[in-house]
């Protein structure tokens, strides 16, 4: 090869590289730029790393922030259908996060757990830094999950200069040890990664004062902290016989199990369903009989009682605690109904179990269901999966709940005893240690430590169903609490506070968002 036309190759060898230096300069200037502007005034992104639609605490965060002329970004999967609420607010953008391929849950849970990771972080720095173009002024961020979303949100705090909030739900390291066992490398590791990377932030939310306590404690939190129980939505309320009729209704082809044939009363639609019935006005009426019309739907007398629980199928709820509850309900139903000295005052009514939600152990716990039931008479037991617009009809439907959370941190509270409270629906509650920041033993639920004890509970509330004294008694105690200024002393010597959602975030949390806007302003 030539001298000269070596030179040659190295001059343009030369060029490319000056070309490429010219072209890494412009591009990092641009996205300098592009992460360094100045915060967007009143706006906030809120961070979900599962389904959008079953993350009813940040889609509630969403609603009230959008309400308080937020522009809001809402980031999580696509699955369940959100709130119809959020769809009217104009200020909430949804941006949905990609999923990895499926073929990689067919590999180790190791090797799995890193390809998801490395999918999620690409996914979530895309969309908190890319897909939001201005800086948000808050990002606020769902934990758990923790890993990566602690790590991230901080990374793109700091690039951002947006201001992070943690809503501590639960503790993530503690759910992992469900399945590994405190003592896993994995678990030390995950504890570790939570405690350093949410130890600072702009501000602190706590589902619980136990969890509030712990972690401050604990791990030296820094930032603004407030407890912020979970509250209902103002449209969480005891349904009236109409709404009761017209959801049965609709709900009439999940009510169609074989095993609820000749279990519930015979429905006649649109006349009547298996909880309402409807009648003709008497023939005194004046009303001609072209014209005459139905009466208002009513509760029907010979309705079976309608038993809810809510769940994620997680290891975190001892189901086999619910069923041999059933199973002691079934055999004290036979013994007091067909006893030869029975009253209808202790008579027991037939009970129809229902449980909504989806997870990994449902299919498990249903086929054992079915099992049971083929000898049961007193007893059915359903898993149905609602849309969101349903959820709170069926509670507000309902003669009583039941929830078998056991919290893997014992530190945080069971979203759906709230949403139970908000549509007037008494709750037997499985206990652990924070239990009664919520559940007033006696007042305005109970509380049971097993399979008998609730067995018993469900005796006593439904005993002359539906005219029993007890369940009425409870219900009471929820139609008296629903005002911010009504407040119970607990066994502990705390007060209990009872309102909606929008009064309770705009007491805590509006003023923690709008501190720093006040002084732009």
């Amino acid at each position: 090869m030539s001298v000269s036309r070596a030179h040659e190759e190295w001059s343009s060898l030369d060029l490319l590289l000056v070309l490429a230096c010219i072209l890494c300069i412009i591009v990092t200037v641009k996205i300098s730029r592009y992460v360094k502007r100045r915060p967007k005034h009143r706006s906030v992104a809120i961070l979900v790393l599962g389904d959008v639609g079953r993350s009813p605490r940040m889609m509630y965060h969403a609603e009230s922030f959008a309400k308080l002329g937020f522009r809001t970004h809402l980031v999580g999967y696509k699955g369940s259908k959100p709130v119809s609420s959020l769809a009217s607010l104009p200020h909430v953008h949804i941006h949905h996060l990609s999923e990895p391929p499926t073929f990689f849950r067919k590999v180790s849970f190791g090797l799995f757990a890193l390809v998801k990771i490395a999918y999620q972080t690409i996914s979530v720095l895309h969309a908190l830094m890319f897909s939001i173009t201005y800086p948000p002024e808050f990002i606020m961020v769902q934990n758990p999950p923790s890993i990566p979303t602690l790590a991230l949100v901080w990374f793109v705090g700091w690039i951002r200069a947006s201001k992070v909030i943690i809503d501590w739900h639960n503790l993530g390291y503690s759910i992992l040890a469900l399945k590994l066992g405190h003592a896993h490398p994995f678990v030390m590791i995950a504890k570790r990664f939570e405690e350093i990377f949410g130890r600072s932030a702009y501000a602190h939310l706590f589902v619980t004062r136990a969890m509030r306590d712990h972690l401050v404690s604990n791990w030296n939190l820094t930032g603004r902290m407030a407890v912020l129980h979970d509250r209902p939505p103002n449209h969480f309320h005891k349904c009236l016989p109409p709404e009761v009729h017209e959801l049965f209704i609709r709900l009439g082809p999940s009510s169609k199990d074989p095993s609820l044939t000749d279990f519930l009363p015979k429905p006649n639609v649109p006349y009547s369903t298996e909880f309402t019935m409807t009648s003709w006005p008497s023939r005194d009426s004046r009303i001609s009989s072209q014209y005459s019309q139905i009466n208002m739907p009513k509760l029907r007398e010979d309705r079976v009682a309608l038993l809810v629980s809510s769940t994620s199928w997680t290891p975190d709820e001892d189901f086999d605690t619910l069923l041999e509850a059933l199973q002691l309900y079934e055999e004290r139903a036979r013994a007091v109904n067909n006893g030869p000295q029975s009253s209808p005052t202790e008579k027991l009514p037939k009970i129809w179990m229902v449980i909504t939600g989806k997870g990994p152990l449902q299919a498990m716990y249903m086929s054992r269901v079915a099992r049971l039931q083929e000898k049961w008479a007193f007893v059915r037991c359903s898993s149905l999966w609602l849309e969101a617009e349903d959820y709170p009809l069926l509670l507000g439907s309902a003669d009583l709940g039941i929830c078998l959370h056991a919290s893997s941190s014992a530190l945080d509270l069971p979203m759906k005893v709230v949403d139970m409270f908000g549509c007037g629906l008494p709750v037997c509650a499985l206990d652990f240690k924070c239990l009664p920041e919520l559940v007033k033993d006696g007042r305005n639920g109970m509380v049971f430590k097993g399979s008998r004890e609730l067995a018993d509970q469900m005796e006593v509330l439904l005993k002359s169903f539906p005219n029993s004294t007890r369940l009425e008694t409870l219900r009471s105690s929820l139609r008296g609490a629903d005002k911010l200024s009504d407040t119970h002393s607990n066994s502990n010597g705390v007060d209990w506070e009872w309102c909606s959602w929008a009064d309770n975030w705009n007491r805590i949390v509006k003023p923690l968002v709008l501190r720093d806007a006040e002084h732009l302003d």
